[in-house]
């Protein structure tokens, strides 16, 4: 039987309360990443600058930052399935915000209240999924196949819906709701302490010796999630001003390919230990932004697609490795605790980075900044091999 009674309710089998778990949490990332497309259209109607877009962005990635630095961690004992249902409402307010009030500092507000559900669910469903069946790859690859299909969606609805600013924002707040019902029925994996520690921020819980390890996992992180942000956050500009291509479509189907090969690439490579896939991951990494460079200088559309894939795929295995990494480093009591620190490096790759090109694609050609975005890039993916894939088997 998959579904049994518990002394006061309904609770569902580790193995069903696992995929429901993984799917509420891919719904979520797909929910987070739907705008990307729409962004252009927001622009038409209201005629913001484009740097705006990076700005309503970069609220997300605080959101996320915020949340996992003041709540990541209390999953650990306050229980995992109470902490995912709360992130997964905060990503329902955040549809309703977008459905009320479409204006563009509802926008940034609706976008700041999805990074912090975000937020609380990355480290909680990891910590969570792992514990339900124990599975080293179905967290990362829910984590980068749900934030692939959240571009896609967003594309499709954005040329074909009567109404694509309202449309996907109404089914996600439906989608989202049922989910919180069933992710009620989960089984807990966190045994709830009698007493609860006394409430305090994010921190780093690691014998000194597994530092070194965890900083060069987490400036991978920032690195490969600052690629994806690049990807996320300005591909419509890209593709427009510096490809000739204006397609509400072909913009969410750019960050779909991306995230799409780091999902496809986690599967594909999950027999490969863990320092051949940071390695694969850097090589691939490096080899997709001398792509992109190309791709702007050359105007080329089917080099910014191939950038995009070997990008992706190396994005995959790389977040991989380095969640990988990072979980081995921690024991059962400060798992997510030291993900949520993993996340919180990871997220701040989407902030900063993003705001930055943006800014300087007001003031220098998109080749340009893309160029220099490179070298910086290559410079940290670098740094990061040099501290953790020497390191690890």
């Amino acid at each position: 039987m998959s579904v049994t009674l518990s002394p006061a309710r309904l609770r569902v089998s580790h193995g069903l309360g696992f995929r429901v778990v993984a799917v509420a949490f891919a719904t979520a990332l797909a929910f987070s990443t739907v705008p990307t497309p729409l962004y252009a259209l927001y622009q038409q109607r209201d005629g913001f600058p484009a740097f705006l877009v990076t700005v309503v962005f970069a609220a997300y990635a605080v959101g996320v930052m915020l949340s996992l630095y003041l709540a990541g961690h209390v999953s650990d004992w306050l229980g995992r399935r109470r902490v995912l249902l709360a992130g997964l409402l905060a990503e329902a307010l955040a549809a309703a915000l977008f459905l009320l009030w479409p204006d563009v500092p509802g926008l940034i507000v609706a976008r700041l209240v999805s990074g912090a559900g975000i937020g609380v669910l990355t480290a909680t469903a990891t910590a969570h999924l792992s514990e339900l069946r124990a599975p080293a790859l179905t967290a990362t690859v829910v984590n980068a196949g749900g934030l692939a299909l959240g571009p896609l969606v967003g594309g499709l609805f954005a040329r074909f819906a009567g109404h694509p600013l309202s449309t996907p924002f109404a089914v996600f707040l439906v989608v989202l709701l049922l989910e919180a019902i069933a992710v009620s029925l989960v089984p807990e994996t966190v045994e709830r302490r009698e007493e609860r520690p006394a409430y305090r921020p994010q921190r780093l819980s690691l014998p000194p010796a597994a530092r070194r390890e965890f900083t060069g996992a987490a400036l991978g992180a920032f690195a490969a999630f600052a690629l994806s942000g690049l990807f996320m956050a300005l591909a419509p500009a890209l593709l427009a001003h510096e490809l000739h291509e204006p397609s509400r479509l072909l913009a969410g189907v750019a960050p779909f390919t991306m995230l799409g090969s780091a999902a496809l690439a986690q599967i594909a490579f999950s027999r490969l230990g863990t320092r051949p896939q940071l390695k694969s991951g850097y090589v691939l990494m490096g080899t997709g932004l001398a792509l992109l460079t190309a791709s702007a200088l050359a105007a080329s559309l089917p080099l910014f697609f191939a950038a995009s894939v070997l990008a992706g795929a190396g994005f995959g295995l790389g977040f991989r490795a380095s969640a990988g990494t990072v979980a081995a480093l921690a024991d059962d009591r400060t798992r997510g605790e030291v993900l949520a620190a993993l996340f919180l490096a990871a997220y701040a790759g989407l902030v900063l980075p993003v705001l930055l090109v943006g800014l300087a694609m007001l003031l220098a050609p998109g080749s340009a900044v893309l160029t220099g975005f490179a070298l910086v890039e290559l410079a940290l993916l670098g740094w990061s091999a040099r501290r953790t894939a020497q390191r690890r088997v």
